[in-house]
């Protein structure tokens, strides 16, 4: 006798919003099918005999009166072999399959498999038969792409003995592993189901004491984001922030990528959809689509499923992160989703807080950056795996005081301020070195924002095993950047040449720090990524300069004889030089030779003095 079907019908429509009644044993978070097309969405509110649902398609011909089918599980994603390199809907949806399905065009009520059912895995187990086995324990692997091998774990909350390995071709629907426990038999497939508003289990939490390297200098060296951790990227039109989230997709050390294109217009995404599968991962020569997963819910696509890709896109990342990988999830933009929840809480006649958003903004931002974190993960092997979260932040008019920026940076360590003066002068990254700050790093510039933090230095200890004298640099930098801004302030009352020579020098050094070593094209051959060694040379090439220059200041040189160098221009060019590293190193060594010839002219010499 089949299952009986647990049928409603419509009452109210209001946008993505819809009223049922009929189904006295639904549950908050249940998934339904609206309409007679079987739309996907999800109950939010049951008041009385009456539910709420958020519907993840266009409503538009819904009438009263239309069956409503509960389906009796919650909004779950489909994890298993496959994932990588698919590009999905808000609601894991794989937009090729409905292509080749449907066509060019999302029609409504459309239901395909996250993973595909036909395709068979070469399924290797690490386990045998007799062998006691508990949720997280990794029972044997595949090569999803020839980037990562896929670990397959048992289920949380599910063990037993093994009883049956089946070893070889298999489908993610097929039965690898058959377990017993307390006389009953367990199924164990390649794929898995979870709740996406739920996390995942890990065993425990570690510290934050390791970066993830992003090859972009003005993070790397100055705000830098350590794996396991959260950043905030806000800033108006036009500042970069789509870009920089690319950059840091297509360089960051990050062994599996998560994008999730939240609410952005359809030509943001269509580019990150055609250029990712052309670009080349720079660490193994593979494309780098090997290692990247895509959620595209663009702008002009339903509202209510950017609420859920954001979800759906931090489950995915953490079931990878389960498996022992370092994942980078970026976010582009929070800031839609926001405007999601708060369109949706509009429909269900919330009480608005600040701004027309529900008064649970801020609750909901934790619980998606809670997600991020470097972790001990359960199950044997034991192993180690992290989810760093990037989420821009697009703030009408620029305002960071807006509700969605500010709460934001309660719950991220670090905050990359986009500049639109810096984008309109066409430096990019656009990232204002006053404005921002890391946690990892224990350096924050602007006093307003000066904290303590238990991640203070760990990043910037990290740098000085690879360069002992890295925090010297990297501090002299950041104070030279400080006193350059309240420099320029009094120029431009009195006139650069009425300044004193030091002063005159600090701004000269703060601009070749600016020019040579923070702008960094995402689109030159070269530049576009920095290796560590390089970005340490860079930076002690332009402080060297400026003690060597402040040497020859106290020695009554005038400022005029070390700005009319030559090797001024070079130094601001050499980041895109193809020697690289001894590139820098040469030139270092020319400046050196040359205002050591000044230094003989006054009757000392640096070369002595260094």
């Amino acid at each position: 006798m089949g299952l009986k079907v647990r049928k409603g019908e419509l009452e109210w429509i209001s946008g993505s919003v819809v009223r049922a009644t009929g189904i006295p044993d639904i549950k908050v978070g249940e998934v339904v099918e609206v309409g007679e097309e079987g739309l996907i969405g999800e109950v939010v509110q049951i008041i009385g005999n009456s539910f709420i649902t958020q519907v993840y398609e266009t409503t538009s011909g819904l009438k009263p009166g239309e069956k409503v089918i509960a389906t009796g599980k919650r909004l779950v994603a489909e994890l298993g072999p496959g994932l990588i390199q698919n590009i999905l809907d808000g609601v894991e949806r794989p937009l090729q399959s409905i292509i080749d399905l449907k066509g060019p065009f999302i029609t409504r009520g459309v239901k395909v498999n996250a993973l595909p059912r036909d395709k068979k895995w070469d399924f290797k187990p690490t386990v045998k038969e007799g062998d006691r086995v508990s949720g997280g324990d990794i029972i044997g692997t595949v090569e999803e792409t020839p980037m990562l091998v896929h670990k397959v774990m048992v289920p949380p909350n599910v063990g037993g003995v093994v009883k049956e390995v089946h070893e070889g071709k298999a489908t993610v629907e097929d039965t690898v592993l058959v377990l017993k426990k307390d006389g009953e038999e367990k199924e164990i497939k390649m794929m898995q189901e979870w709740p996406v508003r739920v996390p995942r289990p890990f065993r425990n939490r570690l510290s934050l004491d390791e970066p993830l390297f992003t090859g972009q200098r003005v993070i790397d060296v100055f705000f830098p984001v350590a794996k396991g951790g959260a950043a905030c990227i806000p800033g108006g039109f036009g500042t970069g922030k789509t870009v920089m989230l690319h950059q840091l997709a297509k360089w960051s050390d990050a062994q599996v990528v998560v994008y999730i294109g939240c609410g952005e217009r359809g030509n943001e995404m269509c580019e990150v959809l055609t250029d990712f599968p052309e670009l080349e991962d720079p660490r193994t020569g593979r494309p780098l689509m090997e290692r990247t997963i895509l959620i595209a819910n663009t702008s002009n696509m339903p509202v209510a499923a950017r609420e859920a890709s954001i979800y759906m896109g931090v489950t995915i990342a953490e079931y990878y992160r389960d498996q022992g990988y370092h994942v980078g999830l970026m976010a582009d933009s929070t800031s839609r989703w926001a405007e999601a929840l708060r369109e949706i809480s509009g429909r269900l006649e919330e009480m608005p807080a600040e701004r027309g958003y529900p008064a649970y903004l801020p609750d909901r931002i934790a619980e998606f950056y809670e997600r991020a974190g470097k972790v001990t993960c359960i199950g044997k092997p034991s192993r180690i795996g992290s989810v760093t979260i990037m989420g821009a932040v697009s703030p009408p008019g620029g305002d960071f005081n807006e509700p969605v920026t500010i709460h934001t940076l309660r719950f991220t360590g670090v905050f990359w301020a986009l500049d639109a003066d810096l984008a309109y002068s066409r430096h990019f990254p656009a990232i204002h070195w006053l404005k921002s700050y890391s946690l990892y790093s224990g350096q924050i510039m602007e006093p307003k924002l000066r904290t303590s933090s238990t991640y203070a230095e760990q990043l910037v200890k990290w740098w000085g095993k690879r360069d002992i004298t890295f925090s010297d640099y990297r501090t002299k930098a950041l104070e030279i950047l400080s006193e350059s801004d309240e420099i320029e302030s009094i120029a431009r009352i009195i006139g650069e040449s009425a300044l004193p020579d030091d002063q005159r020098l600090t701004m000269l050094t703060a601009e070749l720090l600016k020019e040579g070593f923070l702008r960094q094209a995402a689109y030159d051959e070269v530049d576009s990524f920095c290796d560590e060694e390089k970005q340490i040379e860079l930076l002690k090439m332009i402080i060297d300069f400026h003690f060597w220059a402040s040497t020859l200041i106290e020695n009554k040189v005038p400022i005029t004889r070390i700005i009319d160098l030559p090797h001024i221009s070079r130094m601001k060019r050499v980041k895109s030089d193809k020697g690289g590293v001894k590139a820098i190193e040469k030139l270092t060594n020319e400046v050196l030779k040359e205002l050591d010839k000044i230094a003989r002219e006054y009757g000392f010499s640096l070369v002595e003095r260094r």
